[in-house]
């Protein structure tokens, strides 16, 4: 008898492609174009370790994906509590997509705080798989549900799957020779195994990753199998999950290569480490630790074979004074931090500036100010990376757009420190730092040319004829002083932060010669040559949308919706922050309208402003959590109808 299938209408989401119902008893399969599911529960629960495994085997799959990953500060946050709830959200379709989603299809809780605080995004219809196992009357209680919300009615709207994820764990391990609390330990791996069967994942590659990761605990990695079988075992047999998902690979959403899921910090690790090798030079990291900058540290630490030295330092002014002692002695020199450490290392930075070395500075922003909220995005520094230093220090900006983007941002920041000598600002954050998508590794050809050339003999001729290095005499073309590497025999020259004379770097008071660097180190920043400003305008629109960093994909996901309702609207994004994109100026004239969508109070639209005296329209948000395409949609929408 053969299968049949039923074509069903196209949802207000897009997501429902068509039904194939099974003979026989055998479970109907849906065909979906795209689907965005949450895992959330303690931060003990596993949710991050769960929500990578399902990212990676959808990976593996083919499709396109993107994932936020949202987690409490603390390294283990009080249990059962509202703020103590971690969550992964996944978006993975058969198509193009740029964000992780607004609001999921499913939710899988793992206990009446993960439900509590997720509730609020579901739309109703939406599935939840519940773990009735953890809603006691004292959790309930704790999170201030004073009836059961899985009996109370509370979720009739909902298509609700009650499921004894503990209980069943428990059971499906007793042939271990574990205490019921190791376990229950093992419950993600149950859930994981029932959503991959669920929506027809992979399971090899989960299944290697255990018996990798527990390799010398062979007791543990049995039992993780174990219960990661269960759940699959699970869905199939049960009667509560009657309907599995397939959503099929993208094959006409990539151009063709090889492709990786990879994360905003490891894509900018590999970029770094891909940059000194295309510039022929040793790459150091001084760092201190910091959140969300941290895992670039761990990363760059295991590639010690590709000429990486990696130095975790006391504190962030020392980690950035070993970077420029490096940048000095002639490597690829890199500083990574987050926003508090920024300020720390604001003086050593004006050195930089003060001694024209290249010089890489990471800030993976975050909620601030102070403290602030750490494993939270914002893009607040903006402002500390143009003016935050004493004098007149400036630095270029750049700042990459997606989490596979880092390495392209990184190898572009090296091109420019290398090339003009400068610190350069670059400027990622939480959102990308955490995030996943797809990325296509590139071939070398691809890659730039970074190597540079070190001074090897004297470069200025005085009047009675004798030749000497001057340190501070500089290319014509990119006004980049010579970078004479420590030893070089009669290269030997001074450095430090009091101030220079033009040419010879000897110590300088004289006011005209200050003048005379203060303006030639700003000139060689804004001669910087950077790209033009690409700009997005099909229908020649009068309203131009305009973001930096992490916001491109919340708004041209919103781009997408209000041009499919037939509004015109342009969209552009800029990577480089400092010095602008030439023609940014002209761009920007050409609209009646400019919006500028940040996750600040307005930093990008005050530059703008006071550069280009445009009347740009901030719409800004600073809840440490990125935009939604609906909510930037609406927004604009608002804006074109002004």
């Amino acid at each position: 008898m053969t299968s049949q299938v039923s074509r069903t209408t196209e949802q207000a989401d897009g997501t429902v492609v068509g039904e194939q119902r099974k003979p026989g008893g055998v479970k109907a399969v849906r065909r979906l174009d795209r689907v965005i599911i949450r895992f959330a529960g303690d931060s003990g629960d596993g949710m991050q370790l769960t929500g990578d495994r399902f990212t990676s085997e959808t990976a593996s799959f083919g499709n396109d994906l993107s994932t936020l990953p949202n987690f409490p500060a603390e390294i283990r946050a009080p249990a059962g509590t509202l703020p103590g709830v971690s969550s992964f959200q996944l978006h993975f379709a058969d198509h193009d997509i740029l964000t992780p989603g607004d609001a999921p299809n499913v939710l899988v809780a793992m206990n009446p705080a993960a439900l509590k605080a997720n509730i609020g995004d579901l739309p109703r219809g939406a599935e939840i798989i519940v773990n009735t196992d953890e809603f006691t009357k004292r959790a309930m209680q704790k999170v201030g549900y004073d009836t059961s919300p899985l009996e109370d009615g509370s979720l009739d709207g909902y298509s609700l799957h009650p499921v004894p994820l503990t209980t069943l764990t428990v059971e499906a391990l007793k042939e271990f020779d574990l205490s019921r609390k190791e376990a229950e330990r093992s419950k993600n791996m149950f859930a994981l195994g029932l959503l991959s069967w669920m929506y027809h994942r992979p399971t090899e590659g989960t299944e290697r990753f255990l018996q990798q990761k527990f390799a010398r605990s062979p007791e543990v990695m049995k039992a993780n199998l174990a219960a990661f079988r269960a759940g699959w075992n699970f869905g199939e047999t049960t009667e509560d999950f009657a309907v599995s998902y397939e959503i099929a690979p993208a094959t006409t959403a990539f151009p063709v290569g090889t492709y990786r899921n990879i994360s905003g910090n490891l894509a900018l690790a590999y970029g770094l480490v891909t940059a000194s090798r295309q510039a022929e030079l040793p790459l150091f990291l001084g760092s201190y630790p910091i959140t969300p900058a941290s895992d670039i540290l761990h990363e760059l630490s295991k590639h010690k074979n590709f000429g990486v030295r990696t130095f975790q330092a006391e504190d962030e002014i020392a980690g950035i004074g070993a970077a420029l002692g490096a940048a000095f002695g002639g490597s690829l020199a890199v500083t990574t931090t987050s926003g508090p450490g920024v300020a720390l290392k604001a003086e050593t930075v004006g050195l930089a500036v003060s001694l024209e070395l290249p010089l890489l500075v990471v800030d993976i922003q975050r909620g601030g100010p102070s403290t602030g909220l750490p494993t939270k995005t914002e893009q607040a520094d903006l402002l500390q990376a143009m003016y935050g230093r004493n004098g007149e220090a400036p630095v270029p900006v750049i700042a990459p757009r997606t989490p596979a983007d880092c390495f392209d941002a990184a190898l572009e920041a090296a091109r420019i420190a290398l090339t003009y000598r400068t610190p350069v600002m670059l400027l990622s954050d939480g959102y990308l730092a955490n995030g996943s998508e797809p990325w296509r590794i590139p071939d070398l050809e691809e890659l730039p040319d970074l190597r540079v050339q070190f001074a090897t003999g004297p470069n200025h001729t005085l009047d009675d004829g004798s030749e000497v290095f001057w340190p501070y005499k500089r290319d014509p073309q990119t006004l980049a002083r010579p970078w004479a590497v420590p030893g070089t025999p009669g290269l030997e020259h001074r450095i430090g932060g009091i101030e220079k004379q033009d040419g010879t770097g000897n110590i300088s008071y004289d006011p005209a010669n200050h003048d005379f660097m203060v303006r030639t180190r700003q000139a060689k920043i804004d001669g910087i040559d950077v790209p033009d400003i690409d700009v997005d305008d099909p229908d020649g629109a009068h309203t131009l949308v305009l973001g930096w960093g992490s916001t491109y994909g919340p708004i041209t996901a919103a781009v997408r919706r209000l041009r499919a309702a037939g509004e015109p609207i342009a969209q552009a994004h800029l990577r480089h922050l400092n010095p602008f994109p030439r023609n940014l100026g002209a761009v920007l004239k050409g609209y009646d309208k400019v919006v500028i969508p940040e996750m600040n109070l307005g930093q990008l639209a005050t530059l703008i402003r006071a550069k280009y005296l445009v009347d740009a329209h901030s719409y800004n948000q600073v809840n440490g959590m990125p935009f939604k395409a609906e909510q930037l949609a609406t927004a604009l929408k608002e804006a074109i109808d002004d």
